[in-house]
């Protein structure tokens, strides 16, 4: 596979995100107008154009943003030649989209809101595309959507179908999700088992995402008393830093500091940075920001690795998703009159 071409295509890319200076512009924006106007005379100039023609407000940067995350990852998968080797990596980050987008649906059919407001969600960069999306939106509910997934022998039935009759006596949808999540990684990593220095590099990443996967949800459950042993069905399986072992013994620590205070001799001692104020109120919020970053760090720093490699893919990968993130954190913030000094604060800079 000719990587060497796929890391110039990756690097021109790169070259046209918003710098630090750009998003700073952007926060400095009076209004939503003036921070629309501001984008169209940038990367997403033909996004934007096109929302115009649709919405106005907030709904016109989430189309826009959505547009343009959706025509890149197409682009690079047509750098890549089919059935390559290359190919291969890029589907397994764009599967997570598939995931994501099956997860909105079934959450919009558990509390029954309109599939306008469940459309106006989806980010279809995966293989799963609009028509498909479209006739899983027409289903009456959370059961319809599974039926007709595994009727089309959709790889995401099969947890979910197996996975049905515990969330039908407990109408708790996390453990519907959760079985997407663990089906998703057994399949990414099972795709790079093998030896070579792009499988390692893959595995590394999507373990490292499991571990903060998986501390998110300890934080979750202790916070909220869960009994550890009902608290074990969340956890997905095939970190890197914590085993069954430890995450169970995470379960069952009485406070979200005890947690924290028991990672300092992993690579997540930075939490213990955190005032001790905002870990003593339980504020998980703060807490899952900073992991957040963490992970965008690490998925971004995949640009400093081998330039032969898909390295450049995956820094590209992240790079794109914060820079996303952040503009829909601005927009939000000025729809409602965030204080402009405290918006630094929300944004990753990477």
């Amino acid at each position: 596979m000719d990587y060497g071409y796929i890391n110039a295509r990756m690097r021109g890319m790169k070259s046209r995100l918003l710098s630090h200076r750009a998003l700073d512009d952007l926060i400095l924006k009076p209004d939503l107008e003036s921070l629309i106007a501001d984008l169209e005379n940038g990367p997403y100039r033909d996004d934007i154009i096109e929302a115009k023609g649709h919405f106005s407000g907030i709904l016109c940067i989430e189309y826009a943003l959505r547009q343009n995350f959706i025509k890149t990852f197409r682009k690079i998968l047509g750098f890549a030649r089919q059935e390559s080797e290359a190919e291969q990596y890029i589907r397994i980050f764009l599967h997570r989209w598939d995931v994501q987008n099956i997860k909105t649906i079934l959450r919009g059919k558990n509390i029954h809101i309109t599939n306008e407001e469940i459309a106006d969600c989806l980010v279809p960069a995966g293989e799963l595309d609009e028509a498909t999306f479209r006739e899983l939106l027409r289903q009456p509910d959370v059961r319809g959507v599974i039926d007709l997934l595994a009727t089309w022998r959709i790889r995401y039935a099969e947890p979910l179908t197996a996975s049905f009759p515990e969330f039908a006596k407990t109408r708790d949808l996390a453990i519907l999700e959760c079985a997407l999540d663990r089906f998703y990684y057994a399949d990414a990593l099972a795709g790079v088992r093998a030896a070579g220095y792009n499988n390692t590099l893959i595995r590394d990443i999507l373990s490292v995402e499991i571990d903060v996967v998986n501390l998110r949800t300890v934080l979750r459950m202790v916070r909220d008393h869960v009994d550890p042993a009902a608290a074990r069905r969340y956890l997905i399986y095939g970190g890197k830093e914590f085993d069954e072992k430890m995450l169970i013994g995470f379960l069952a620590l009485p406070t979200i500091g005890d947690v924290v205070k028991s990672l300092v001799s992993t690579r997540y001692r930075f939490l213990a940075d955190i005032p001790e104020s905002v870990v003593r109120s339980q504020k998980i919020s703060v807490i899952e920001k900073e992991l957040e970053r963490f992970l965008i760090r690490k998925g971004v720093g995949a640009f400093r690795l081998d330039p032969l490699s898909i390295a450049s893919v995956i820094g590209y990968f992240w790079a794109k998703f914060n820079e996303i993130t952040n503009i829909r954190i601005i927009s939000r913030c000025k729809t409602a009159d965030f204080p402009v000094e405290h918006l630094k604060e929300e944004l990753v800079y990477v």
